[in-house]
Protein backbone atom coordinates (compact mmCIF):
# COMPACT_ATOMS: atom_id res chain seq x y z
CA UNK A 1 0.00 0.00 0.00
CA UNK A 2 2.35 2.68 0.81
CA UNK A 3 4.42 1.39 -2.28
CA UNK A 4 1.15 2.12 -4.38
CA UNK A 5 1.16 5.93 -2.94
CA UNK A 6 4.94 6.74 -4.63
CA UNK A 7 3.19 8.27 -7.57
CA UNK A 8 1.96 11.09 -5.35
CA UNK A 9 4.57 10.93 -2.51
CA UNK A 10 7.57 10.14 -5.41
CA UNK A 11 10.92 11.18 -3.04
CA UNK A 12 10.64 8.15 -0.81
CA UNK A 13 8.45 5.86 0.75
CA UNK A 14 9.25 4.34 4.14
CA UNK A 15 6.71 2.04 6.41
CA UNK A 16 7.68 1.18 10.53
CA UNK A 17 6.01 -1.77 11.79
CA UNK A 18 4.82 -2.29 15.49
CA UNK A 19 3.18 -6.00 16.08
CA UNK A 20 -0.67 -5.61 14.91
CA UNK A 21 0.06 -1.51 14.13
CA UNK A 22 1.72 -0.47 10.57
CA UNK A 23 2.13 2.94 9.48
CA UNK A 24 3.30 3.60 5.81
CA UNK A 25 4.73 7.46 3.99
CA UNK A 26 5.11 8.71 0.75
CA UNK A 27 7.28 11.60 1.04
CA UNK A 28 6.34 14.76 -1.48
CA UNK A 29 8.90 17.76 -1.13
CA UNK A 30 7.42 20.89 -1.28
CA UNK A 31 9.89 23.44 0.85
CA UNK A 32 12.93 23.37 -0.97
CA UNK A 33 16.16 22.05 -0.46
CA UNK A 34 16.30 24.22 2.62
CA UNK A 35 13.22 22.95 4.08
CA UNK A 36 13.55 20.88 7.36
CA UNK A 37 13.08 17.12 6.10
CA UNK A 38 10.29 15.48 6.97
CA UNK A 39 11.30 11.47 7.83
CA UNK A 40 8.05 9.77 8.46
CA UNK A 41 6.60 7.91 9.94
CA UNK A 42 7.85 9.77 13.24
CA UNK A 43 8.18 8.61 16.69
CA UNK A 44 8.10 10.68 20.27
CA UNK A 45 7.61 8.44 23.94
CA UNK A 46 5.74 6.17 22.54
CA UNK A 47 3.90 8.07 20.07
CA UNK A 48 3.79 7.35 16.07
CA UNK A 49 2.67 9.64 13.40
CA UNK A 50 1.89 9.57 9.97
CA UNK A 51 0.43 12.66 7.80
CA UNK A 52 -0.02 14.94 5.49
CA UNK A 53 0.43 18.27 7.02
CA UNK A 54 1.35 21.86 6.48
CA UNK A 55 0.59 24.07 9.36
CA UNK A 56 0.15 27.25 10.04
CA UNK A 57 1.29 29.57 13.11
CA UNK A 58 4.14 27.13 13.71
CA UNK A 59 5.89 29.42 15.80
CA UNK A 60 2.33 30.23 18.14
CA UNK A 61 2.84 26.60 18.44
CA UNK A 62 6.35 26.17 19.22
CA UNK A 63 6.09 29.07 22.08
CA UNK A 64 2.56 27.42 23.92
CA UNK A 65 5.09 24.04 23.59
CA UNK A 66 8.20 25.76 25.49
CA UNK A 67 5.67 27.14 28.17
CA UNK A 68 4.55 23.16 28.98
CA UNK A 69 8.36 22.49 29.29
CA UNK A 70 8.92 21.34 25.83
CA UNK A 71 12.23 22.81 24.39
CA UNK A 72 12.14 23.33 20.84
CA UNK A 73 15.34 25.35 19.96
CA UNK A 74 16.28 23.05 17.03
CA UNK A 75 14.07 23.36 13.96
CA UNK A 76 10.88 20.71 14.17
CA UNK A 77 9.03 19.40 10.89
CA UNK A 78 5.02 19.79 11.11
CA UNK A 79 4.60 16.18 11.57
CA UNK A 80 6.64 16.05 14.77
CA UNK A 81 4.85 19.47 15.92
CA UNK A 82 1.97 17.81 16.18
CA UNK A 83 3.44 15.04 18.07
CA UNK A 84 4.42 17.20 20.51
CA UNK A 85 1.45 18.92 20.87
CA UNK A 86 -0.17 15.64 21.46
CA UNK A 87 1.98 14.73 23.98
CA UNK A 88 1.49 17.87 25.88
CA UNK A 89 -3.03 17.81 25.37
CA UNK A 90 -3.92 14.83 24.04
CA UNK A 91 -6.72 14.54 21.74
CA UNK A 92 -7.59 18.40 22.10
CA UNK A 93 -4.33 19.17 20.29
CA UNK A 94 -6.66 19.68 16.88
CA UNK A 95 -7.74 22.83 19.27
CA UNK A 96 -4.58 24.38 18.74
CA UNK A 97 -3.64 23.44 15.34
CA UNK A 98 -3.82 25.64 12.43
CA UNK A 99 -3.40 24.98 8.97
CA UNK A 100 -4.00 22.26 6.19
CA UNK A 101 -3.35 18.07 7.92
CA UNK A 102 -4.83 14.58 7.55
CA UNK A 103 -2.98 12.48 10.44
CA UNK A 104 -2.91 9.46 12.30
CA UNK A 105 -1.37 8.97 15.91
CA UNK A 106 -0.50 5.76 17.53
CA UNK A 107 -0.68 5.77 21.05
CA UNK A 108 1.23 3.09 22.51
CA UNK A 109 0.28 3.45 26.52
CA UNK A 110 -3.58 3.62 25.80
CA UNK A 111 -3.52 1.21 22.47
CA UNK A 112 -5.29 3.74 20.63
CA UNK A 113 -5.56 5.63 17.46
CA UNK A 114 -6.19 9.32 17.20
CA UNK A 115 -7.11 10.54 13.55
CA UNK A 116 -7.90 14.22 12.85
CA UNK A 117 -8.77 16.06 9.28
CA UNK A 118 -8.24 20.15 9.12
CA UNK A 119 -10.90 22.78 9.32
CA UNK A 120 -12.28 23.05 6.12
CA UNK A 121 -11.34 19.48 4.62
CA UNK A 122 -8.41 20.19 1.81
CA UNK A 123 -6.35 17.27 2.84
CA UNK A 124 -8.44 13.93 2.07
CA UNK A 125 -8.72 11.05 5.24
CA UNK A 126 -10.37 8.20 3.67
CA UNK A 127 -10.82 4.82 6.32
CA UNK A 128 -12.25 1.40 6.32
CA UNK A 129 -13.35 -0.82 9.62
CA UNK A 130 -13.61 -4.42 8.97
CA UNK A 131 -14.31 -6.09 11.81
CA UNK A 132 -10.53 -6.52 13.45
CA UNK A 133 -8.94 -4.51 10.57
CA UNK A 134 -8.80 -0.86 10.94
CA UNK A 135 -7.12 1.01 7.85
CA UNK A 136 -6.84 4.76 6.60
CA UNK A 137 -4.99 7.21 4.20
CA UNK A 138 -5.74 10.23 2.38
CA UNK A 139 -6.00 8.32 -0.83
CA UNK A 140 -9.13 6.66 -1.72
CA UNK A 141 -7.41 3.59 -3.99
CA UNK A 142 -4.82 3.40 -1.90
CA UNK A 143 -7.17 1.35 0.17
CA UNK A 144 -8.56 -0.46 -2.43
CA UNK A 145 -4.91 -2.02 -2.83
CA UNK A 146 -5.83 -4.11 0.62
CA UNK A 147 -7.24 -7.46 -0.30
CA UNK A 148 -10.10 -7.53 2.39
CA UNK A 149 -11.72 -3.92 1.16
CA UNK A 150 -14.27 -4.78 -1.47
CA UNK A 151 -15.53 -3.28 -4.79
CA UNK A 152 -19.24 -3.37 -3.72
CA UNK A 153 -20.70 -0.01 -4.12
CA UNK A 154 -22.65 2.13 -2.02
CA UNK A 155 -25.85 2.62 -3.30
CA UNK A 156 -27.23 5.63 -1.58
CA UNK A 157 -24.23 7.87 -2.87
CA UNK A 158 -24.71 6.33 -6.36
CA UNK A 159 -28.54 7.70 -5.93
CA UNK A 160 -26.44 11.19 -4.48
CA UNK A 161 -24.58 11.31 -7.75
CA UNK A 162 -27.38 10.53 -10.07
CA UNK A 163 -30.34 13.00 -8.51
CA UNK A 164 -27.63 15.76 -7.49
CA UNK A 165 -24.41 15.44 -8.81
CA UNK A 166 -22.90 15.17 -5.19
CA UNK A 167 -22.26 13.08 -2.13
CA UNK A 168 -24.34 15.06 0.54
CA UNK A 169 -23.17 12.18 3.29
CA UNK A 170 -20.18 13.61 3.60
CA UNK A 171 -19.10 10.72 5.93
CA UNK A 172 -19.27 7.71 3.19
CA UNK A 173 -18.30 7.36 -0.54
CA UNK A 174 -18.94 5.70 -3.27
CA UNK A 175 -17.93 2.61 -1.66
CA UNK A 176 -19.76 0.10 0.81
CA UNK A 177 -16.43 -0.30 2.78
CA UNK A 178 -14.85 2.98 2.63
CA UNK A 179 -15.62 5.90 4.66
CA UNK A 180 -14.49 9.75 4.72
CA UNK A 181 -13.50 11.63 7.85
CA UNK A 182 -15.59 15.11 7.17
CA UNK A 183 -13.88 18.23 7.92
CA UNK A 184 -12.82 19.75 11.07
CA UNK A 185 -13.86 15.83 12.51
CA UNK A 186 -11.49 13.76 15.04
CA UNK A 187 -11.93 10.26 14.84
CA UNK A 188 -10.20 7.85 17.84
CA UNK A 189 -10.15 4.00 16.92
CA UNK A 190 -9.83 1.95 20.45
CA UNK A 191 -10.86 -1.36 22.11
CA UNK A 192 -14.10 0.57 23.06
CA UNK A 193 -14.89 0.84 18.75
CA UNK A 194 -14.85 4.49 16.59
CA UNK A 195 -15.75 7.30 18.06
CA UNK A 196 -15.63 10.43 15.81
CA UNK A 197 -16.06 14.57 17.09
CA UNK A 198 -16.63 17.42 15.56
CA UNK A 199 -14.06 20.26 16.69
CA UNK A 200 -14.57 23.30 14.98
CA UNK A 201 -17.20 25.62 12.94
CA UNK A 202 -17.12 28.53 10.88
CA UNK A 203 -17.40 31.58 13.27
CA UNK A 204 -20.49 33.38 14.22
CA UNK A 205 -19.92 35.41 17.45
CA UNK A 206 -17.00 37.37 15.77
CA UNK A 207 -17.13 41.04 15.94
CA UNK A 208 -14.29 43.58 14.95
CA UNK A 209 -14.83 47.13 15.03
CA UNK A 210 -12.22 49.95 14.01
CA UNK A 211 -12.57 53.66 14.71
CA UNK A 212 -10.59 53.99 11.67
CA UNK A 213 -11.59 52.84 8.37
CA UNK A 214 -8.41 52.37 7.10
CA UNK A 215 -7.38 49.98 10.18
CA UNK A 216 -9.63 47.44 8.66
CA UNK A 217 -7.73 47.47 5.07
CA UNK A 218 -4.13 47.82 7.30
CA UNK A 219 -5.31 44.87 9.10
CA UNK A 220 -6.12 42.52 6.18
CA UNK A 221 -3.12 43.16 4.42
CA UNK A 222 -1.14 41.87 7.49
CA UNK A 223 -2.97 38.57 8.05
CA UNK A 224 -3.35 38.29 3.99
CA UNK A 225 0.57 38.41 3.83
CA UNK A 226 1.24 36.13 6.57
CA UNK A 227 -1.54 33.52 4.97
CA UNK A 228 0.53 33.92 1.73
CA UNK A 229 4.06 33.70 3.59
CA UNK A 230 3.03 30.45 5.82
CA UNK A 231 2.93 28.76 2.56
CA UNK A 232 5.31 30.59 0.26
CA UNK A 233 8.39 27.71 1.64
CA UNK A 234 9.10 26.20 -1.23
CA UNK A 235 11.78 27.35 -4.27
CA UNK A 236 9.20 27.41 -6.72
CA UNK A 237 5.52 28.27 -6.14
CA UNK A 238 2.89 28.57 -8.80
CA UNK A 239 -0.25 30.69 -9.03
CA UNK A 240 -3.61 30.10 -10.97
CA UNK A 241 -4.61 33.45 -11.94
CA UNK A 242 -7.36 33.87 -13.60
CA UNK A 243 -7.24 37.27 -14.27
CA UNK A 244 -9.99 38.09 -11.83
CA UNK A 245 -9.59 40.50 -7.93
CA UNK A 246 -8.83 36.98 -5.96
CA UNK A 247 -6.04 35.14 -7.54
CA UNK A 248 -4.96 38.89 -8.74
CA UNK A 249 -4.06 39.84 -4.87
CA UNK A 250 -2.63 36.44 -4.05
CA UNK A 251 -0.29 36.57 -7.33
CA UNK A 252 0.49 40.51 -6.10
CA UNK A 253 1.11 39.50 -2.43
CA UNK A 254 3.44 36.36 -3.39
CA UNK A 255 5.33 38.67 -5.64
CA UNK A 256 5.97 40.88 -3.02
CA UNK A 257 7.15 38.45 -0.72
CA UNK A 258 9.30 36.88 -3.55
CA UNK A 259 10.65 40.16 -4.03
CA UNK A 260 11.35 41.16 -0.84
CA UNK A 261 13.35 37.25 -0.36
CA UNK A 262 15.71 38.04 -3.55
CA UNK A 263 13.77 36.65 -5.71
CA UNK A 264 12.29 33.44 -3.69
CA UNK A 265 10.69 30.98 -4.82
CA UNK A 266 10.42 31.79 -7.93
CA UNK A 267 6.83 32.42 -9.22
CA UNK A 268 5.21 31.29 -11.98
CA UNK A 269 1.54 31.73 -13.38
CA UNK A 270 -1.11 29.80 -15.08
CA UNK A 271 -4.24 30.50 -16.59
CA UNK A 272 -6.57 27.77 -17.45
CA UNK A 273 -9.86 28.54 -20.43
CA UNK A 274 -11.63 27.26 -23.49
CA UNK A 275 -10.22 29.95 -25.38
CA UNK A 276 -10.06 30.12 -29.01
CA UNK A 277 -13.37 27.67 -28.28
CA UNK A 278 -15.37 30.07 -25.94
CA UNK A 279 -14.16 33.41 -26.43
CA UNK A 280 -12.76 35.08 -22.94
CA UNK A 281 -11.30 37.80 -21.25
CA UNK A 282 -9.74 35.43 -18.42
CA UNK A 283 -6.67 34.98 -20.70
CA UNK A 284 -6.44 38.40 -21.46
CA UNK A 285 -6.30 39.77 -18.19
CA UNK A 286 -4.63 37.03 -16.93
CA UNK A 287 -1.53 37.72 -19.38
CA UNK A 288 -1.93 41.55 -18.46
CA UNK A 289 -1.63 40.68 -14.58
CA UNK A 290 1.19 38.47 -15.27
CA UNK A 291 2.81 41.14 -16.95
CA UNK A 292 2.07 44.02 -14.64
CA UNK A 293 3.28 41.60 -11.76
CA UNK A 294 6.67 40.37 -13.72
CA UNK A 295 5.15 36.70 -13.49
CA UNK A 296 5.94 34.32 -16.33
CA UNK A 297 2.37 33.20 -17.93
CA UNK A 298 0.99 30.04 -19.40
CA UNK A 299 -2.19 29.25 -20.81
CA UNK A 300 -3.61 25.99 -20.37
CA UNK A 301 -6.65 25.57 -23.30
CA UNK A 302 -9.27 22.97 -22.73
CA UNK A 303 -10.61 23.38 -26.04
CA UNK A 304 -9.40 20.36 -27.57
CA UNK A 305 -10.83 18.68 -24.70
CA UNK A 306 -13.07 15.51 -26.00
CA UNK A 307 -16.15 13.83 -23.77
CA UNK A 308 -14.60 11.20 -21.61
CA UNK A 309 -11.25 11.00 -23.69
CA UNK A 310 -9.38 9.71 -20.21
CA UNK A 311 -10.84 6.61 -21.11
CA UNK A 312 -9.63 3.63 -19.20
CA UNK A 313 -5.86 5.13 -18.16
CA UNK A 314 -5.42 4.08 -14.93
CA UNK A 315 -3.80 7.68 -14.14
CA UNK A 316 -7.29 9.17 -15.36
CA UNK A 317 -9.48 6.75 -13.41
CA UNK A 318 -11.11 9.05 -10.86
CA UNK A 319 -11.81 7.23 -7.43
CA UNK A 320 -15.22 7.98 -7.74
CA UNK A 321 -17.36 9.61 -10.27
CA UNK A 322 -17.30 12.84 -11.66
CA UNK A 323 -20.59 14.80 -13.20
CA UNK A 324 -18.44 16.26 -15.69
CA UNK A 325 -17.60 14.43 -18.88
CA UNK A 326 -14.52 17.10 -19.61
CA UNK A 327 -12.82 16.05 -16.56
CA UNK A 328 -9.46 14.81 -18.59
CA UNK A 329 -9.22 19.12 -18.68
CA UNK A 330 -8.42 18.64 -14.88
CA UNK A 331 -5.63 16.15 -15.50
CA UNK A 332 -4.21 18.69 -18.28
CA UNK A 333 -4.14 21.15 -16.25
CA UNK A 334 -1.92 19.06 -13.01
CA UNK A 335 0.11 17.62 -15.39
CA UNK A 336 0.87 21.05 -17.09
CA UNK A 337 1.64 22.52 -13.61
CA UNK A 338 3.62 19.56 -12.51
CA UNK A 339 6.33 20.62 -15.15
CA UNK A 340 7.64 23.35 -13.29
CA UNK A 341 6.42 23.30 -9.57
CA UNK A 342 5.23 21.30 -6.92
CA UNK A 343 2.70 24.09 -4.96
CA UNK A 344 0.36 25.72 -6.45
CA UNK A 345 -1.78 28.75 -5.24
CA UNK A 346 -5.52 29.38 -5.56
CA UNK A 347 -7.94 32.29 -4.72
CA UNK A 348 -10.73 30.20 -3.87
CA UNK A 349 -12.58 31.17 -0.90
CA UNK A 350 -13.17 35.23 -1.24
CA UNK A 351 -16.18 34.79 -3.20
CA UNK A 352 -17.92 32.74 -0.30
CA UNK A 353 -16.39 35.12 2.86
CA UNK A 354 -17.12 38.01 0.78
CA UNK A 355 -21.12 37.20 -0.14
CA UNK A 356 -22.44 40.00 0.87
CA UNK A 357 -26.12 40.46 2.17
CA UNK A 358 -27.72 44.39 3.46
CA UNK A 359 -30.60 42.84 4.85
CA UNK A 360 -29.21 40.78 8.07
CA UNK A 361 -26.97 43.81 8.19
CA UNK A 362 -29.88 46.20 8.75
CA UNK A 363 -31.38 43.62 10.94
CA UNK A 364 -28.31 43.39 13.34
CA UNK A 365 -28.18 47.11 13.21
CA UNK A 366 -31.65 47.24 14.63
CA UNK A 367 -31.49 45.02 17.01
CA UNK A 368 -28.52 46.86 18.73
CA UNK A 369 -30.60 50.31 18.60
CA UNK A 370 -28.02 51.72 16.06
CA UNK A 371 -30.21 54.78 14.80
CA UNK A 372 -27.71 56.66 13.33
CA UNK A 373 -25.40 54.39 11.64
CA UNK A 374 -28.63 52.77 10.47
CA UNK A 375 -29.66 55.63 8.71
CA UNK A 376 -26.65 56.58 6.98
CA UNK A 377 -25.20 53.20 5.89
CA UNK A 378 -29.02 52.29 4.40
CA UNK A 379 -28.89 55.90 2.49
CA UNK A 380 -25.54 55.48 1.60
CA UNK A 381 -26.34 51.91 0.23
CA UNK A 382 -28.92 53.07 -1.57
CA UNK A 383 -26.97 55.62 -2.98
CA UNK A 384 -24.01 53.24 -4.41
CA UNK A 385 -25.83 49.98 -5.32
CA UNK A 386 -26.37 48.86 -8.21
CA UNK A 387 -29.48 49.16 -10.41
CA UNK A 388 -31.02 46.53 -10.89
CA UNK A 389 -29.64 44.87 -8.43
CA UNK A 390 -29.74 41.28 -10.26
CA UNK A 391 -26.01 40.14 -10.17
CA UNK A 392 -26.07 38.75 -6.28
CA UNK A 393 -29.47 38.05 -6.53
CA UNK A 394 -29.02 35.71 -8.82
CA UNK A 395 -26.23 34.37 -7.31
CA UNK A 396 -27.64 33.39 -4.14
CA UNK A 397 -30.82 31.74 -6.05
CA UNK A 398 -28.25 29.36 -7.78
CA UNK A 399 -26.97 28.77 -4.18
CA UNK A 400 -29.68 28.12 -2.02
CA UNK A 401 -32.70 27.75 -4.42
CA UNK A 402 -33.96 24.58 -6.07
CA UNK A 403 -32.52 24.46 -10.03
CA UNK A 404 -34.38 25.70 -12.47
CA UNK A 405 -33.84 22.50 -14.34
CA UNK A 406 -34.97 19.87 -11.51
CA UNK A 407 -38.56 19.46 -13.32
CA UNK A 408 -39.30 16.02 -11.13
CA UNK A 409 -37.75 13.15 -10.33
CA UNK A 410 -35.90 11.65 -13.14
CA UNK A 411 -37.68 9.04 -15.41
CA UNK A 412 -34.29 7.06 -16.39
CA UNK A 413 -33.93 5.80 -13.17
CA UNK A 414 -34.30 2.58 -12.76
CA UNK A 415 -37.92 1.83 -10.41
CA UNK A 416 -35.99 -1.45 -8.56
CA UNK A 417 -32.95 0.73 -7.75
CA UNK A 418 -35.32 3.56 -6.71
CA UNK A 419 -37.34 2.34 -4.32
CA UNK A 420 -34.30 -0.04 -2.65
CA UNK A 421 -32.42 3.20 -1.82
CA UNK A 422 -35.46 5.31 -1.33
CA UNK A 423 -34.88 7.62 -3.95
CA UNK A 424 -38.14 9.21 -4.47
CA UNK A 425 -38.50 9.60 -0.88
CA UNK A 426 -35.04 11.44 -0.57
CA UNK A 427 -35.82 13.63 -3.69
CA UNK A 428 -38.89 15.02 -2.39
CA UNK A 429 -37.11 15.25 1.00
CA UNK A 430 -34.81 16.98 -0.63
CA UNK A 431 -34.73 21.24 0.14
CA UNK A 432 -32.65 24.15 -1.57
CA UNK A 433 -29.31 24.34 0.72
CA UNK A 434 -30.63 26.52 3.56
CA UNK A 435 -29.21 28.33 6.40
CA UNK A 436 -27.73 26.10 9.10
CA UNK A 437 -29.22 26.01 12.52
CA UNK A 438 -26.49 28.15 14.06
CA UNK A 439 -26.09 31.15 12.38
CA UNK A 440 -24.28 34.11 11.32
CA UNK A 441 -26.34 37.30 12.22
CA UNK A 442 -25.20 39.72 9.59
CA UNK A 443 -23.77 36.73 7.12
CA UNK A 444 -25.85 33.91 7.29
CA UNK A 445 -25.26 33.26 3.34
CA UNK A 446 -21.52 33.60 3.58
CA UNK A 447 -21.68 31.34 6.63
CA UNK A 448 -23.99 28.56 5.39
CA UNK A 449 -21.63 28.68 1.99
CA UNK A 450 -18.37 27.70 3.67
CA UNK A 451 -20.34 24.57 5.17
CA UNK A 452 -21.27 23.22 1.36
CA UNK A 453 -19.98 19.68 0.18
CA UNK A 454 -18.81 21.15 -2.76
CA UNK A 455 -15.45 22.29 -0.98
CA UNK A 456 -14.48 18.76 -0.31
CA UNK A 457 -15.48 17.55 -3.79
CA UNK A 458 -12.87 20.04 -5.03
CA UNK A 459 -10.43 19.65 -2.46
CA UNK A 460 -10.32 16.30 -3.15
CA UNK A 461 -10.29 16.46 -6.92
CA UNK A 462 -7.53 18.97 -6.38
CA UNK A 463 -5.65 16.39 -4.55
CA UNK A 464 -2.21 14.83 -5.93
CA UNK A 465 -4.30 11.18 -4.93
CA UNK A 466 -6.49 12.11 -8.14
CA UNK A 467 -4.80 14.54 -10.19
CA UNK A 468 -1.56 11.96 -10.08
CA UNK A 469 0.77 14.84 -10.14
CA UNK A 470 3.15 15.70 -7.22
CA UNK A 471 1.04 19.08 -6.55
CA UNK A 472 -0.12 20.86 -3.35
CA UNK A 473 -2.72 23.14 -4.05
CA UNK A 474 -2.69 26.14 -1.75
CA UNK A 475 -5.62 27.82 -0.27
CA UNK A 476 -4.76 31.65 1.67
CA UNK A 477 -7.74 33.23 1.83
CA UNK A 478 -9.41 29.77 4.09
CA UNK A 479 -6.51 30.89 6.50
CA UNK A 480 -7.97 30.94 9.77
CA UNK A 481 -6.79 34.21 10.52
CA UNK A 482 -8.89 35.38 7.19
CA UNK A 483 -11.82 33.80 7.97
CA UNK A 484 -12.34 35.12 11.43
CA UNK A 485 -11.43 38.46 10.40
CA UNK A 486 -13.88 38.32 7.20
CA UNK A 487 -16.60 36.33 9.27
CA UNK A 488 -16.09 39.49 12.14
CA UNK A 489 -16.01 42.65 10.29
CA UNK A 490 -18.85 44.91 9.56
CA UNK A 491 -20.54 43.68 6.06
CA UNK A 492 -20.89 46.97 4.76
CA UNK A 493 -19.10 48.75 3.73
CA UNK A 494 -16.20 46.21 3.34
CA UNK A 495 -17.76 43.16 2.00
CA UNK A 496 -20.20 45.03 -0.12
CA UNK A 497 -18.81 44.37 -3.81
CA UNK A 498 -15.21 43.32 -2.17
CA UNK A 499 -14.95 46.97 -1.05
CA UNK A 500 -11.98 46.05 1.88
CA UNK A 501 -10.22 43.68 -1.27
CA UNK A 502 -10.36 46.72 -3.82
CA UNK A 503 -9.39 48.91 -1.54
CA UNK A 504 -5.92 46.69 0.06
CA UNK A 505 -5.07 46.02 -3.76
CA UNK A 506 -4.98 49.73 -4.43
CA UNK A 507 -1.35 50.33 -6.24
CA UNK A 508 -0.69 46.67 -5.94
CA UNK A 509 -2.81 45.69 -9.27
CA UNK A 510 -3.98 47.57 -12.80
CA UNK A 511 -6.92 49.44 -11.58
CA UNK A 512 -8.66 47.52 -15.02
CA UNK A 513 -7.95 44.03 -12.91
CA UNK A 514 -8.65 46.06 -9.40
CA UNK A 515 -11.92 47.40 -10.50
CA UNK A 516 -13.27 44.77 -12.54
CA UNK A 517 -16.49 42.85 -11.55
CA UNK A 518 -16.60 39.39 -11.30
CA UNK A 519 -17.52 37.66 -14.57
CA UNK A 520 -18.34 34.47 -15.58
CA UNK A 521 -17.66 31.91 -18.58
CA UNK A 522 -19.53 33.33 -21.73
CA UNK A 523 -20.79 29.77 -22.49
CA UNK A 524 -21.16 26.56 -20.98
CA UNK A 525 -17.99 24.11 -22.32
CA UNK A 526 -20.03 21.00 -22.80
CA UNK A 527 -22.74 23.13 -24.69
CA UNK A 528 -19.75 24.56 -26.70
CA UNK A 529 -18.25 20.71 -27.60
CA UNK A 530 -21.65 19.79 -28.63
CA UNK A 531 -22.23 22.49 -31.02
CA UNK A 532 -18.89 21.83 -32.50
CA UNK A 533 -18.77 18.37 -32.75
CA UNK A 534 -22.24 17.46 -33.20
CA UNK A 535 -25.05 15.61 -30.52
CA UNK A 536 -23.33 12.60 -31.90
CA UNK A 537 -19.92 12.88 -30.03
CA UNK A 538 -22.64 11.74 -26.48
CA UNK A 539 -25.33 10.07 -28.52
CA UNK A 540 -23.49 7.33 -30.07
CA UNK A 541 -22.25 6.42 -25.94
CA UNK A 542 -23.85 2.83 -25.81
CA UNK A 543 -24.90 2.53 -21.93
CA UNK A 544 -24.72 -0.93 -21.46
CA UNK A 545 -23.35 -3.09 -18.20
CA UNK A 546 -23.14 -2.27 -14.09
CA UNK A 547 -25.48 1.05 -15.22
CA UNK A 548 -27.96 -0.62 -16.63
CA UNK A 549 -28.91 -1.61 -12.41
CA UNK A 550 -29.41 2.52 -11.81
CA UNK A 551 -30.49 3.87 -15.78
CA UNK A 552 -32.64 2.70 -18.20
CA UNK A 553 -30.93 3.57 -21.46
CA UNK A 554 -34.26 4.03 -23.29
CA UNK A 555 -35.53 6.86 -21.27
CA UNK A 556 -32.44 8.68 -22.39
CA UNK A 557 -32.95 8.36 -26.04
CA UNK A 558 -33.86 11.73 -26.39
CA UNK A 559 -30.86 13.41 -25.04
CA UNK A 560 -30.47 14.85 -28.06
CA UNK A 561 -33.53 17.23 -27.93
CA UNK A 562 -32.35 18.03 -23.72
CA UNK A 563 -28.95 18.28 -22.66
CA UNK A 564 -29.10 19.40 -18.94
CA UNK A 565 -26.86 18.50 -16.24
CA UNK A 566 -28.82 15.96 -14.54
CA UNK A 567 -29.05 13.78 -18.05
CA UNK A 568 -25.98 14.02 -18.51
CA UNK A 569 -24.68 11.66 -15.00
CA UNK A 570 -25.88 8.40 -16.45
CA UNK A 571 -23.11 9.00 -19.32
CA UNK A 572 -20.41 10.19 -16.63
CA UNK A 573 -21.17 7.24 -14.16
CA UNK A 574 -21.07 4.67 -16.80
CA UNK A 575 -17.35 6.37 -18.45
CA UNK A 576 -16.67 5.54 -14.40
CA UNK A 577 -17.84 2.16 -14.09
CA UNK A 578 -16.15 0.99 -17.31
CA UNK A 579 -12.58 2.82 -16.16
CA UNK A 580 -13.60 1.12 -12.72
CA UNK A 581 -13.44 -2.46 -14.33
Amino acid sequence: MTAFLAYRGPDGQRFWLDGPVGFGHALLKTTGDSGIHDQQPAHLEGLSITADVRLDSADQLKTQLKQMGRNLDSPVSDANLILYAYAAWGPNCVDRLRGDFSFGIWDEATKTLFCARDHFGVKPFFYAQLNNLFLFSNTLNCLRQHHAVSNQLNKSTIGDFLLFGINYDQSTTTFRDIRRLPAAHTLTVSRDGLQTRCYWHPPTEGRIHYARGQDYVDHFNDILKTAVSDRLLSDHAGIFLSGGLDSGAVAAVAREISNAREGRPALQSYTVGYSPLIPAEDGLHGRKLAEYLNLPNTYISFSDTKFFEEGTDKNYCLPEPLDDPLSAALFKQFDTVARDVRVVFSGEGADNLMYFQMWPHIQDLRRHKKWVQLARETAWFLWIRPLPWRGLASRAKSLFGRNSHHKGFPSWITAAFAKEAGLIERWEQHRPLGIPEKRHSTRPKAYASMLLPHWTKMFELHDPGVTHAPVQVHYPFLDLRIVDFLLGIPAFPWIFNKTLLRKAMRGRLPEEIRTRPKTPLAADPVQAILRRDGIKSLSRRVLEGPICEFVVPSALNDICASIEPERLRPYCLDAWFKALS
